[in-house]
């Protein structure tokens, strides 16, 4: 029974294995299941009950012997054979696979490759060119299921699941292999497909050797008119032919396709058939021999014999059949081992050519009951009759669950089942059952049953890269995209799921016919319970459902649904508010929630909203809100309300007088953000607020609002209603609704809202949105942007947009408000019961109390006790302890600077200034110095330096002036300028008062209420360690002390009584060399002598006077200086009051020594002190000329060094000097300086910015002295370049970066000369420049910034075009070129230029396109030239663009006759000497004589004064302009200078003469190397280094044209060298062409050498640059066209394992080894084993050599090679284990000795003494046995 459980196989994956390509192989699936593409929908005809009537045949006795029924045993998969011929019907059709029904319910596949030869070399030919072939149809097109096919078994294989496979083939070859060309006749009925078009007809594949089959055109015709729908016959078609005439023995027949000749044929004796060569399909005239209960023999064809089974008996004739009787009938298979033919009676067969047209069965996946069993098949399984009489089956595998439990005794015919029909097969019109539990309790039974959007279980099958595949029923599989793995999207999914796990999936999309199945494990998804979408029709407008986002664009949302069903979600329908960039807000794969909005099935469109529309039940609301309907409060009414509780929010409030129920947030309580917590904190439930404004009323919640700066906007009328009353420019006062990272939503009092972007939320860089705003706060706002249609508009909350009126006023406005407020809160304090609030209630700022010190706290604050009641918390911050010495216990004065009404606490000061107030008469309006002594959230409180009074300032002056950077921030202790406003205190006992501009703030602020200091003022700790001791230095005094530390700007040093003293660098020595570090002279613990300058206060680090009562309290500063130490002495100055008055004491242009502090990496300047006191910041632009230095500024500038500075100007925010390393830094014209790339537009130049702000412009005609293809490649913004200032006549600078200007001295030379006006230019100059753009009278072309060429179309090609869109192809903007000036207008500045070859001596223009490709050796030298004849068009192009593009003339704008005129020569000379270069070239291209061909352009005629000393090479392409020097303008030089200059160059020339005979020299120019290459015209590694030395400089065109000067050099028969070059050309396109240059250069290449070595080196280039793909695809080219050559599969199994593809490599071994001759197949195994060694897997490769050597073990290269591998990667052990066999081989003796050998050297290399002995040994022993076996 084992053998019987798998009779019945149901396809699965077949790995098609090809030569060159595998096609995608067809989804591992049972196509049991699977039905075909037509679903027959005509119900099985009564009178085909066909089989119940076997009942009345002759025979009736149900018990026939047991031979009768085994012979009439039904196929099974184990009676088929290899190379059986059977007739089929094609039941499904996929792209790479035939389902094919065979006779008795079996099922086969034809793969792709199996149709003929013919159509797979054509899909050869289209795997090769990866792309479709026109001519080449897909097998959908070839076959349709019904049609009947001759195949025959090609193999019958076991799938991955165990299943039984039937391979079968439709090749002719194989059909009809059984044919000879002798044996074909007349009449014959064939099968064939066309393998090829003809002009005449067609020539037809019959597969019979030798014979040639021709179907004649109009023999086709009928047949291409009726069933091709006249479209012609393709290759692969597939075809029933009649023989119509045989010729020349077989060798050719001519066939016909005719309906009624195929319908009709028969098979005849006269056709000469045979068992050997009858071919199933046949029709013969047969007659019964025998009737039995299971099927009929028939005689056909005089002697042959065959058999029918019940399947096949003729439905309507079952039972009636008698011996004798004559029958037709068609031949079903013929098994060439045992000869037995099975026919069919059944009258669909017997009609050839006919497709069967009954293709399913209706009640497909129904479960019955009770079905009764007619007939078991030991071999092959049981029928069943049916309810309706008709005959189903049922596979011995499907008769139970698995083979152990069948039991063959319940199948007696009468027994009854449960079974499910499953399927249909076409071959013999019976259902197909199963009784499989598994299968009749199946949720699903094939992919029809599932419904898109229905929940489905599956077990996880595997996880792949792809997704996760899903198994859904016994044959189904459904894969979850990555994206559906989760919610959200998942990184490591195999976490979450493993294999066999149960999930719950949701069908996304079922394809019956793909057998495609997705599916989705999104939890929202899985568990909604709202409606799905499978259908635009199921898409109502209202409706809402769950969705997923599949795509985010800048217009909205595309959300998928089931089934592909999609819809758009607008932009302005993403949310209730704007969303500017939808981008960053949602993301692909996100589950949302939509309403459809409207949907057009037709169009499948539908437009859906996020935007949900709330629950439609507040509709029935008015019923119950009758009564309160007349009181109801409208939107912007101000109304009076009582607080009923508070919420952690807010208050919830009664409207009086009706009692309304309302809402008032926190956040609404005040415009200041600070009170309004404080409010919610005092404000309790019965308490009445007046003036409350309403803001919005929904679904019966109404929201409050308090705001004083909205209630009196809605007063006064301000606030517009609706969207037709804003316009661009109003000013709107409004509430921050929400905040997100692109930007704020502002609320207005109506409910209007609009959108703050990012870019325009503040004057400031915004980091992120919520640090500048808070939701709640009030706002102004001004409109920049209304679109009325989508109801949005866009607002700005710049301070400089909405100005609120004059600062000042605006500042004090907000602190009479916020102190207003404050005074609320302490009314309601004072109606409470407690004492202590009470009292708190009275306290106000500027009180004197007289309290005890209770306890100093660590961080040096103070808590006093003795308040006016108990409990009270009085406290005095460090900084208001005054550096006084407390201790408990004892009694102090304080003043009260603020008292805290959330924490109940007092902030109290000892400062003696404010205890100590002066009585002094105070006028409004006057400007006082003051110091900040305490901060609040929205106002400071400062004390006035001259008489102590409190007074507060507000800390804004705008209600959006809500950000500051930490260094705009105030600081205790900080000096401010305040102008007062009031000069008596009011209830709150302050003066209210407006600070002056912030370059007023004084002294470097403390940070963190002064407990420590600001980051520029990193204060030496050994400074600050405790209280700084009280001291009677006065300035003047000499004092001794030790040196403490020394640090880079200053020394610490202990004087006497522990008194700390410091030595800023600037007074150490009188003259400071630059460069050195003054402190390092000092060293610690020397004693040395100082004279006190200044001292120190450490609070405010002012330089104190004498007469300040602090200076006994400083730190003394000193000086060393020895000019110092004599008599005469300086003192710091102490009486400025801030440093900025201290730095005005410096000029801009005067030159000072500074030492560098230290350097600020994130405001890239370098921080400097001058003197103790003044500071300095250096912008690291003006540090240096050179990029090598501002690339590491750290490594150029040590910290201490001195530096030799010139002054800028005073920073005018900072009290800093702003300094130079580079002189003045003025900028002006002739000056060179470093600026930093900031914008680059496309074919115009460069902005550059410089400190201090200025910009300047680079035109691309200043980038460089040479013009290239791409001038603008290597400039990205922030990049630092080096400028010459061209002029300073606009605001703008206009700049050049030609090394000419910024770097005079190196006396590059210009190939391109500066062309300012139409002066620079002479006629019949050769000039390069950019093309401007085409005009209908011809082509504008720029030769400089404000000089443009006219070019007419006569003149731009030799070949016309009236094609614009041919010249736009092929001169783009920007495209640089050469061009020959023709004529000058100096009048009309007109320049006329041409392109033509002959003026130029480049290639024409269009040629390319009109005449098809240059020859190829001319193409790298055009490429070159090109560039050059880019220049002259540009001049008239530019001129006419600036006027208008339509005029005829150009004329050159006036701007460019102010530019200075530069001085001339110098341009002309260049440009002449490049001309003079070109003409060479010109003149000697076209005679191939040898010549001295210099590439750079060498002028014969110069003077000698413009001769350039050859420069070396430069390193670093970026580091270029390394050390130029500044340029000086131009002078007139003086005779004596130029004799100077002549002499100079003259020794010059003699040094560079000397250098060129020392024959050790390395080439340094072009022509150095020219001088060489003519000596080694052969060398190729002198061209490479040539080439190379052009690339160094990035000059790609001069190195292409040296490897063809190269080519075409070097000698014929030095195949190596020009290979060499051939490798570093294709390197170089590689490296900086394009893929284009590339391939071209490889094909020539290969054409002038070895294809192979070309292909394997290009392959190196690939693999090298990491383009892998590319490799892999030359890979695949090779191994076409170098199959036998082993050396390919090697380097591309190599390839594949440095790419740890080691399953490829494997394959590739596998099919080299298919490929080449076996003689090589040992070589082969043993590399790719060697490659497995070194890349892949060793145990493999051990595995490998092992399996080589037990084939050949005699080959003892692969013995050694194995060795070599072992010793490299393998250990001791498994390296003496070979040696071991090695050496008891039976080999001769001279291999004998050498492993002997190799093993001695290895154990005396890695073994012991004993090791080596016991070698000696064995080798001994085995000379012993072989001598005494040659004695025997």
């Amino acid at each position: 029974m084992a053998a019987l459980e798998e009779s019945f196989p149901r396809g699965g994956t077949r790995k098609i294995h090809k030569p060159e390509k595998a096609f995608q192989q067809s989804v591992e699936q049972d196509n049991l299941f699977d039905i075909s593409t037509e679903e027959g929908s005509t119900k099985r005809k009564k009178s085909q009950k066909g089989p119940a009537k076997t009942k009345k045949l002759k025979i009736e006795k149900r018990e026939s012997s047991k031979s009768a029924r085994e012979k009439f045993e039904i196929l099974s998969v184990e009676s088929l054979c290899e190379g059986m011929r059977i007739l089929g019907c094609v039941k499904e059709v996929n792209e790479l696979e035939l389902v094919i029904s065979l006779p008795n319910g079996l099922q086969g596949f034809v793969q792709v490759t199996e149709i003929c030869d013919a159509y797979t070399k054509k899909l050869n030919e289209q795997v090769t060119q990866e792309q479709p072939l026109k001519d080449l149809l897909h097998l959908p097109e070839l076959f349709s299921p019904g049609m009947l096919v001759r195949c025959v078994v090609s193999s019958l294989g076991i799938t991955d699941r165990g299943k039984k496979s039937v391979k079968l083939s439709l090749n002719p070859k194989n059909v009809n292999r059984v044919l000879s060309a002798e044996a074909l006749k007349p009449g014959m009925l064939l099968t064939g497909t066309v393998s090829s078009l003809e002009d005449h007809g067609y020539l037809v594949d019959i597969g019979v050797d030798g014979t040639r089959a021709f179907l004649p055109l109009l023999k086709a015709q009928e047949y291409i008119r009726q069933k091709n729908k006249g479209a012609k016959l393709k290759v692969g078609q597939y075809l029933n032919c009649i023989i119509e005439k045989v010729k020349g023995n077989g060798g050719v027949v001519s066939l016909s396709v005719g309906h009624s000749e195929v319908s009709t044929a028969i098979a005849t004796e006269e056709q000469s058939w045979t068992l050997n060569n009858l071919l199933p399909g046949l029709v013969v005239k047969a007659q019964v021999q025998k009737v039995t209960p299971f099927g009929l023999t028939l005689n056909f064809l005089t002697f042959f014999t065959g058999m029918v089974d019940f399947m096949h008996l003729d439905p309507k004739k079952a039972g009636t059949y008698f011996s004798n009787q004559a029958v037709r009938a068609c031949i079903l298979c013929v098994h060439p081992r045992t000869r037995v033919v099975r026919l069919s009676l059944r009258p669909i067969f017997l009609q050839p050519g006919r497709p069967l047209t009954r293709l399913s069965c209706q009640n497909l996946g129904a479960v019955l009951d009770d079905v009764p069993v007619q007939g078991f098949f030991k071999k092959a399984g049981a029928t069943f009759r049916l309810k309706d009489g008709v005959l189903a089956y049922a596979r011995l595998s499907h008769l139970s669950d698995s083979k152990n439990v069948f039991n063959p005794e319940a199948f007696k015919p009468g027994n009854t089942h449960k079974c499910r029909i499953i399927d249909y097969s076409q071959m013999d019109e019976l259902a197909l059952l199963s009784l499989r539990t598994s299968i009749i309790e199946a949720q699903y039974l094939r992919y029809h049953d599932i419904e898109p959007g229905a929940v489905v279980k599956g077990i996880v099958l595997t996880i792949k890269s792809y997704g996760m595949l899903v198994k859904v029923g016994e044959q189904m599989r459904g894969l979850v995209p990555p994206m559906h793995l989760a919610d959200i999207l998942m990184k490591n999914p195999e976490k979450k799921y493993h294999i066999g796990d149960e999930v719950k999936c949701r069908v996304l999309l079922c394809d019956p016919e793909a057998k495609k199945l997705m599916m989705t494990l999104k939890k929202t998804l899985v568990e909604s319970k709202l409606p799905v979408i499978t259908c635009y029709a199921d898409a109502k407008p209202g409706l809402q459902t769950h969705g997923f986002i599949i795509r985010v664009k800048d217009y909205g949302c595309i959300v998928k649904f089931y089934n592909n069903v999609q819809g758009l979600v607008p932009k302005h329908e993403l949310s209730t508010e704007y969303i500017p960039d939808p981008e960053r807000v949602f993301y692909t794969g996100q589950v949302v929630k939509v309403a459809v909005l409207n949907c057009e099935p037709s169009k499948e469109r539908m437009l859906l909203s996020f935007k949900l529309s709330s629950d439609p039940e507040p509709k029935k609301e008015p019923a119950g809100h009758s009564q309160k309907k007349g009181k109801a409060i409208n939107i912007g009414q101000l109304v009076d309300v009582k607080v009923l509780e508070k919420t952690k929010d807010g208050l919830e409030v009664a409207v009086l007088p009706h009692n309304i129920r309302a809402f008032l947030p926190t956040s609404h309580l005040s415009d200041h953000v600070a009170n309004g917590p404080l409010l919610h904190h005092w404000l309790q439930a019965g308490d009445i607020l007046h003036r409350v404004l309403c803001l919005s009323q929904s679904e019966g919640h109404v929201l409050l609002c308090r705001k004083p700066a909205l209630v009196s906007t809605v007063e006064g009328g301000q606030d517009p209603k609706n969207f037709s009353e804003i316009h661009p420019g109003m000013l709107l006062i409004g509430f921050v609704k929400s905040i997100k990272d692109y930007g704020v939503f502002i609320q207005f009092p109506s409910g209007l809202s609009g959108l703050a972007p990012k870019a325009i939320m503040s004057d400031k860089f915004v980091t992120s949105t919520s640090d500048h705003f808070v939701e709640g706060q009030t706002v102004a706002a001004k409109v920049t942007n209304v679109d009325e249609e989508k109801q949005r508009m866009l607002l700005s909350l710049r301070l400089s947009d909405c100005a609120l009126g004059d600062l000042a006023t605006t500042s004090l406005l907000l602190l009479s408000q916020c102190l207003e407020e404050l005074q609320g809160v302490r009314s309601l304090m004072s109606n409470r019961d407690s004492v202590l609030i009470q009292t708190l209630a009275e306290m106000t700022a500027g009180m004197f109390l007289d309290l005890v010190v209770q306890e100093v706290l660590e961080d040096g604050s103070v808590v006093f006790s003795g308040g006016p009641v108990p409990d009270l918390v009085l406290r005095a911050s460090r900084y208001h302890r005054a550096g006084q010495e407390v201790e408990s216990g004892q009694k102090k004065k304080v003043v009260i600077l603020n008292v805290d009404l959330l924490k109940l606490e007092v902030h109290v000061s000892l400062h003696q200034d404010l205890v100590n107030r002066k009585a002094k008469k105070l006028r409004k309006g006057s400007e006082h110095q003051a110091i900040v002594q305490h901060l609040e959230k929205s106002f400071a409180i400062a004390s006035l330096v001259e008489t102590g009074h409190l007074a507060a300032f507000s800390l804004t002056s705008h209600l959006n002036d809500t950000f500051r950077f930490d260094s705009e921030k105030l600081q205790v202790g900080q000096g401010v300028s305040l102008t007062l406003k009031t000069t008596e205190p009011g209830v709150t006992g302050l003066l209210l008062a407006v600070e002056g501009p912030a370059a007023k703030r004084t002294m470097r602020p403390t940070r963190k209420d002064s407990e420590t200091v600001d980051e520029d003022e990193e204060v030496d700790p050994a400074l600050t360690v405790g209280t700084v001791k009280k001291h009677t230095l006065s300035i003047g005094d000499m004092v001794t002390g030790t040196v403490k530390s020394i640090k880079p700007t200053h020394v610490v040093v202990t004087l006497e009584d522990g008194i700390i003293g410091c030595i800023h660098a600037s007074h150490i020595l009188d003259d400071v060399p630059e460069g050195i570090s003054p402190t390092t002279k000092l060293k610690v613990g020397k004693t040395v002598t100082a004279r006190v300058i200044g001292g120190r206060d450490m609070k405010t680090f002012k330089f104190l006077p004498i007469s300040h009562p602090r200076f006994v309290r400083t730190i003394p500063e000193l000086s060393v200086r020895p000019s110092e130490l004599e008599d005469g002495h300086t003192a710091l100055n102490t009486h400025s009051v801030s440093p900025v008055e201290k730095i005005k004491q410096y000029q801009a242009g005067q030159t000072v020594t500074c030492f560098l502090k230290k350097y600020n990496v994130v405001k890239k300047w370098l921080e400097v002190e001058i003197a103790p006191d003044i500071r300095g910041r250096i912008p690291l632009l003006l540090t240096s000329l050179s990029f090598k230095v501002l690339k590491h500024p750290d490594k150029k500038f040590r910290v201490g060094q001195a530096l030799r500075a010139t002054v800028v100007g005073p920073d005018s925010s900072k009290a800093f000097l702003c300094l130079s390393l580079i002189g003045p830094h003025k900028l002006e014209e002739g000056e060179v300086a470093m600026g930093r790339v900031v914008k680059v537009t496309p074919n115009e130049g460069l902005t550059v910015s410089f400190p201090f702000g200025k910009i300047g412009t680079v035109s691309i005609f200043h980038v460089s002295d040479s013009y290239s293809e791409t001038p603008l490649e290597d400039f990205v913004p922030q990049k630092v370049v080096r400028c010459y200032i061209l002029s300073t006549a606009d605001s703008v600078l206009t700049l050049s970066l030609r090394s000419s200007r910024t770097n005079p001295e190196t006396k590059s030379k210009v190939e391109d000369p500066e062309i300012n006006s139409i002066q620079d230019i002479k006629e019949g100059q050769l000039l390069r420049g950019y093309v401007g753009s085409i005009q209908p009278h011809g082509v504008f072309f720029r030769l400089g910034p404000s000089v443009v060429g006219l070019a007419r179309y006569s003149h731009v090609s030799q070949h016309s075009s009236s094609k614009k869109a041919l010249y736009n192809k092929h001169l783009p903007e920007g495209k640089l070129l050469t061009a020959r000036v023709l004529r000058l207008n100096h009048q009309k500045n007109l320049v006329e230029l041409s392109f033509l070859p002959g003026d130029t001596g480049k290639p024409d223009l269009l040629s390319a396109s009109l005449e098809g490709p240059l020859p190829k050796q001319e193409e790298r030298k055009t490429e070159a030239e090109e560039r050059d004849q880019k220049g002259e068009k540009k001049n008239q192009k530019r001129n006419k663009k600036k006027n208008q593009k339509g005029q005829e003339e150009v004329e050159l704008p006036s701007k460019e006759k102010q530019q200075p005129q530069k001085p001339q020569a110098q341009k002309r000379g260049g440009r002449e000497r490049r001309e003079s270069g070109s003409e060479q070239e010109k003149q000697t291209k076209p005679a191939e004589v040898p010549r001295l061909q210099l590439s750079s352009g060498f002028a014969w005629n110069v003077g000698l004064d413009s001769l350039t000393p050859a420069l070396p090479p430069l390193a670093e392409s970026s580091d270029s302009e390394e050390d130029e020097k500044p340029h000086q303008a131009m002078k007139k030089k003086s005779k004596k200078e130029r004799e100077l200059e002549k002499q100079k160059a003259e020794k010059e020339l003699s040094r560079i003469e000397e250098a060129l005979m020392d024959p050790g020299r390395q080439p340094e120019s072009a022509d150095d190397f020219d001088r060489l290459v003519l000596s080694s015209p052969n060398s190729s590694i002198l061209w490479l280094q040539y080439m190379a030395f052009h690339l160094q400089a990035t000059e790609i065109e001069k190195a292409r044209a040296v490897a063809e000067r190269a080519l075409k050099t070097i000698s014929f028969r030095e195949e190596q060298e020009k290979l060499n070059v051939w490798v570093a050309l294709l390197n170089l396109e590689n490296m900086y062409g394009s893929q284009e240059s590339l391939t071209k250069v490889f094909e020539r290449a290969v054409q002038y050498n070895e294809p192979l070595k070309v292909f394997l080196h290009l392959a190196d280039i690939y693999a090298k640059s990491e383009k892998f793909q590319e490799a892999g695809e030359l890979y695949n080219r090779m191994l076409k066209r170098f199959r036998q050559e082993k050396a390919v599969w090697i380097k591309y199994g190599a390839f594949l394992l440095r790419r740890s593809q080691a399953g490829a490599s494997h394959r590739v071994l596998q099919r080299a080894l298919e490929c080449l001759p076996s003689k090589e197949h040992v070589d082969v195994i043993a590399k790719f084993a060697q490659l497995e060694f070194q890349l892949g897997d060793a145990e493999r490769a051990k595995a490998i050599f092992e399996n080589t050597l037990s084939t050949y073990p005699k080959r003892t290269d692969v013995w050694s090679v194995y060795i070599d591998m072992t010793i490299k990667h393998g250990s001791q052990k498994a390296v003496r284990d070979i040696f071991e066999r090695v050496i008891h081989l039976s080999l001769a003796p001279k291999r004998m000795k050498f492993f002997f050998k190799r093993y001695l050297d290895y154990e005396k290399q890695h073994g012991t003494e004993k090791d080596v002995q016991a070698v000696k040994a064995k080798a001994l022993e085995y000379v012993e046995a072989k001598s005494s076996v040659l004695e025997d």
